[in-house]
C-alpha cells in the first residue's frame, strides 16, 4: 500500500553512505539502476580515486541552449545511534508516516524528488527544449574538496553547459520555504601561540597560555557581539550574520609542565555582505595584541562571495518564482548559513537556488532522529513537478542566439 515512491526513498536511504567509509558504489549502482530505468542517459566521473560523479541526462530539443542541473550529494554524516529511537539505516517508518534515517533531509529526499518528478513527466510524454542533467557527486558533507569543487574545474562539467543550477536547502519549521540565493565563506583558522616553558609550580612570563587567552577573549568577544546584533534585529537571519565558534584546543604535555606551544581553531562562516580582507586584518590585529609568536593559518578559507539574482527581471528567478505564486507557497529568501555544493557551481558564474522542499518539518541535518514525513517528501515531487517544466522551458536568452 505504500506510494512506490515513498518505497524508493525508502530503499535510498537504506545505503549506508556515512562517513568516514561510505558506500559510494552501492549508492552509484543504485541511482545508476533507476536512471537507466527512466530511460536517462549515464556518465561517470571519478574526479579522484574512489570519488565518482554520476551524470543523469534528459535531453532537451535544442542542447543549443544552456541546460538545468539538478545536484545532490550522496554522502551523509555520522551517528551517534544510542541517541536514535531507531536504527538511522533502516528507514524505519512511524505510524504518523515519518521515516527516521540518516540523510532523509540531508538530501536523500531530494536526489530521489528530482528522479521522480521526472519519471511523472516522462509519463505524461513531456519534453522541453532545454537538458536537464542531474548529478550526484561524492564528499560534500567534507567539505567538497574531492567532489563538486574538483569536479566543476574537469571538461565534463564544462560540457553539460549550465545555466542554472538547483541544490540542496533546509527544512522549515513554519509554512514557509527557505530559498537560499547565496551562502558564507566558511573560514577555519588556527592561531598558533609560542610562549616561555617550565615548570608547572612557577609563574612563568609570556606562556603560550596566557597569549591564547588573549586570542580566545578577541574571538569570542566577536562571536558575543554577532550573536547579539542577530539577536537584536529581527529581520535579520542566521545567514545574515558572522558565526564564530571554538571548535578545537592543542597544547601542553604533561600537568607540571607549562608548555611552549598552545593552539585553538575557529570554525566562522561569514556572509557575503563582509568585507572578506577587511575582516582577515581584523584577525591579524588579535593575533598581535596577544603578543610575540602569535600566528594564524588557514585549513579553509573560501574567499568567493557570489549570490544568485533574486530579482524578477532575471529570467530563471522569475521562473522559479512564478510556479511557487501559482502554487501559492510562501518563500522566505535567505542567505545559507553553512556551506553547501552551490559555492563551487556559483564560483564558476552559474547561478544555483538552494531549495529542499520541506516545510511544517524541524531542522533535523545532522542531528539525532533525522526524519522526514512521507507527505511532506510527496509534496516536494508535486513542487519540482512543476518547477522543472518552467525552468526547462525558459525562452532563449540574448547571448544564447
Amino acid at each position: 500500500s505504500e506510494h512506490p515512491s515513498v518505497a524508493l526513498f525508502r530503499e535510498y536511504l537504506r545505503i549506508d553512505t556515512i562517513h568516514p567509509k561510505p558506500d559510494y558504489d552501492a549508492a552509484v549502482q543504485f541511482l545508476e539502476r533507476v536512471g537507466t530505468d527512466l530511460g536517462l542517459a549515464c556518465q561517470k566521473v571519478e574526479v579522484c580515486q574512489g570519488h565518482v560523479v554520476l551524470i543523469l541526462t534528459w535531453q532537451g530539443t535544442n542542447p543549443r541552449l544552456r541546460s538545468i542541473l539538478l545536484n545532490s550529494h550522496t554522502d551523509v554524516v555520522p551517528v551517534f545511534e544510542e541517541h536514535w529511537t531507531y536504527p538511522p539505516f533502516e528507514a524505519v517508518k512511524d505510524s504518523q508516516g515519518n521515516i527516521y534515517a540518516r540523510g532523509a533531509q540531508d538530501m536523500k529526499c531530494v536526489s530521489i524528488q528530482y528522479l521522480e518528478a521526472i519519471r511523472r513527466l516522462k509519463a505524461e510524454g513531456k519534453c522541453f527544449a532545454r537538458t536537464i542533467h542531474l548529478t550526484f557527486v561524492p564528499d560534500e558533507e567534507m567539505g567538497g574538496h574531492k567532489g563538486m569543487e574538483m569536479f566543476v574545474q574537469c571538461p565534463e562539467f564544462r560540457a553539460l553547459n549550465v545555466g542554472f543550477a538547483l541544490d540542496e536547502g533546509l527544512a522549515s519549521p513554519s509554512d514557509t520555504f527557505s530559498v537560499f540565493y547565496g551562502e558564507k565563506s566558511p573560514w577555519w583558522i588556527k592561531v598558533k601561540c609560542m610562549g616561555s616553558p617550565g615548570h608547572g609550580s612557577r609563574f612563568i612570563s609570556n606562556t603560550a597560555a596566557e597569549k591564547l587567552h588573549k586570542v580566545i577573549s578577541s574571538f569570542l568577544a566577536f562571536r558575543e557581539s554577532e550573536k547579539q546584533r542577530l539577536k537584536s534585529d529581527s529581520s535579520l537571519t542566521l545567514g545574515d550574520v558572522t558565526s564564530l565558534n571554538l571548535t578545537m584546543l592543542e597544547g601542553g604535555v604533561s600537568f607540571n609542565v607549562v608548555p611552549s606551544e598552545m593552539a585553538a581553531g575557529f570554525d566562522i562562516r561569514i556572509p557575503p555582505t563582509m568585507d572578506l580582507k577587511a575582516f582577515e586584518e581584523q584577525v591579524a590585529a588579535w593575533c598581535r595584541a596577544a603578543g610575540d609568536g602569535v600566528t594564524y593559518e588557514f585549513l579553509q578559507k573560501c574567499m568567493d562571495q557570489h549570490i544568485t539574482s533574486t530579482e524578477e527581471s532575471d529570467p530563471w528567478w522569475k521562473a522559479f518564482s512564478g510556479v511557487c505564486r501559482d502554487m501559492k507557497l510562501q518563500l522566505k529568501l535567505e542567505i545559507f548559513p553553512a556551506a553547501t555544493d552551490s559555492r563551487y557551481i556559483r564560483a564558476v558564474r552559474h547561478p544555483a537556488i538552494g531549495f529542499s522542499p520541506m516545510n511544517r518539518t524541524p531542522v533535523l541535518l545532522h542531528d539525532h532522529n533525522e526524519f522526514l514525513n512521507e507527505q511532506v517528501f510527496l509534496q516536494g515531487i508535486d513542487i519540482y513537478t512543476r518547477l522543472l517544466p518552467a525552468l526547462a522551458s525558459v525562452p532563449p536568452l540574448p547571448d544564447e542566439g
